[in-house]
């Protein structure tokens, strides 16, 4: 295939029916999911890698073999998540708050 140049380019086509991708209005997309990785290796900060998920009634004809051999389309880091610490509150900080009367609003 060549670009607008007129200059030979690697090309690579993917039916998309046959590999269970759907069209949409701005493109082609795909179903995917990331999975834990249990055993990583050497110093790797992967934590999951990424995998199409496929129509029930596909998944369920393949065998443990394919199922194996689907191929992994890339890697995840879960970047670690702090949780808040709780908020303490007092009823003084609440004292300037309108009560429930007012209507003052335009609509």
């Amino acid at each position: 295939m060549k670009n607008k140049d007129g200059n030979e380019v690697d090309v690579l086509i993917i039916p998309v029916d046959a590999n269970n991708l759907f069209k949409g209005e701005k493109g082609v997309y795909g179903d995917f999911t990331a999975i834990e990785v249990k055993n990583k290796v050497g110093d790797s900060k992967d934590t999951h890698l990424i995998k199409q998920n496929l129509p029930k009634e596909v998944f369920e004809k393949m065998t443990d073999e394919e199922k194996k051999a689907t191929p992994i389309f890339g890697n995840a880091i879960l970047w670690s998540r702090r949780e808040s610490e709780p908020q303490e509150y007092n009823e003084d900080q609440f004292k300037d708050v309108p009560s429930e009367d007012h209507d003052d609003l335009p609509f």
